[in-house]
């Protein structure tokens, strides 16, 4: 089914994040941790990591564009161990990125769990217009509808 649902959380001082007890199973007690798009950090579990850098290594390595988004997904990537009392640290470098000092939004996301300081997400979610983006994706054949 993948990830769904959204959590709200703390990181301690010490940049120790407690996983939502439904992300823990799926994600395992190994995973990865890299930049995501928007200033947010992206989870995945190892096998859809996997499967994610076939992908990458697909990317035309003389193109600018697909050099640079490799490198910061890659780069940016990050393997933690969850304790046993469903922790993980987060790199300094990550949290720096996106700006995570304390409060923080788990979001469940499919295939990925983002994370978000909370302030960043309660400001996007805030700004966005969902009429429109339903309709934007409707034109590109999307269906919205649950009916597929």
């Amino acid at each position: 089914m993948g990830f769904i649902s959204e959590y709200n959380h703390t990181i301690d001082p010490k940049g120790r994040l407690i996983i939502p007890t439904k992300f823990r199973c799926e994600l395992g007690s190994s995973f990865i941790v890299t930049r995501g798009i928007d200033k947010c950090l992206y989870l995945y579990p190892m096998k859809t990591w996997e499967k994610f850098q076939e992908n990458l290594a697909t990317l035309p390595i003389n193109n600018e564009a697909a050099r640079t988004f490799v490198t910061f997904m890659s780069g940016g990537a990050s393997q933690v161990d969850m304790d046993s009392q469903g922790r993980i640290l987060i790199p300094g470098y990550l949290r720096d990125y996106s700006d995570l000092i304390k409060d923080v939004v788990l979001i469940g996301s499919g295939a990925r769990i983002e994370l978000w300081s909370k302030e960043r997400r309660d400001q996007k979610v805030k700004n966005i217009d969902i009429n429109a983006i339903s309709e934007a994706l409707g034109s590109q054949g999307f269906n919205i509808g649950l009916g597929m």
